[in-house]
């Protein structure tokens, strides 16, 4: 949440108490997205903290969202088959089905990836902080990896142990390929970290963000 909702709310909270009114707080409907432009992890630096969200953009107009109202779909044209090439084989074994969310954009699914751009440059030691895959439950794993050069860099991947971690600098936005090994539900937590200039580690909270494949 901004600093500037923060205030908006805290003035709201105090004009309503001294009218002796009670203010509830406003909660987003939970909503499902499927297609279109969304950075899965959100970083940003606020108030001397790292905070994760989401920021959808899948109908054109940027929206910052809570996680724990978002559910991410894969849908059934995200499914192909785990390639011949060896270098594939964190998939599964050749010619396995697998639900994949590709690093380029395709229109009829989700083009999904992460950013900071909320977190200035100048901030952190090498401008730079640490996003932690360090949770997966659902029934099989899932890997998050790019195609570099012909050939796949894993970022994240739950069935060869976890945490993983990634660097992500600064301003960056970054799509990548996400890769689902059956249908159903999963639930993925995120955490980042970082030291600031002067040398004090920050860290987010952990945050779930919830797919359905299928």
């Amino acid at each position: 949440m901004s600093t500037a909702m923060t205030r908006a709310l805290l003035f709201t909270g105090a004009l309503a108490a001294s009218l002796g009114l009670t203010v509830t707080s406003a909660q987003a409907a939970p909503i499902t997205l499927s297609e279109g432009h969304v950075d899965v992890v959100d970083i940003a630096y606020e108030d001397g903290g790292l905070e994760l969200g989401l920021h959808d953009e899948t109908t054109g107009t940027p929206i910052e969202r809570d996680p724990a109202d978002v559910t991410l779909r894969v849908k059934p044209e995200a499914e192909t088959v785990v390639p011949s090439n060896p270098a594939y084989s964190f998939l599964g074994s050749p010619g396995d089905p697998v639900w994949i969310l590709p690093q380029t954009n395709n229109p009829d699914l989700l083009y999904a990836g992460w950013a900071a751009h909320e977190v200035p440059a100048g901030v952190f030691q090498g401008d730079s902080v640490t996003l932690r895959l360090t949770a997966v439950s659902g029934p099989a794993d899932v890997s998050v990896y790019d195609i570099s050069g012909g050939a796949p860099v894993k970022q994240f991947d739950s069935g060869d142990g976890l945490p993983d971690a990634v660097n992500v600098e600064a301003e960056a936005h970054h799509h990548t390929n996400w890769a689902f090994e059956a249908e159903g539900d999963y639930t993925l937590t995120f955490r980042a970290t970082g030291t600031l200039a002067d040398g004090t580690t920050v860290s987010s909270e952990p945050v779930d963000y919830h797919f359905t494949v299928g």
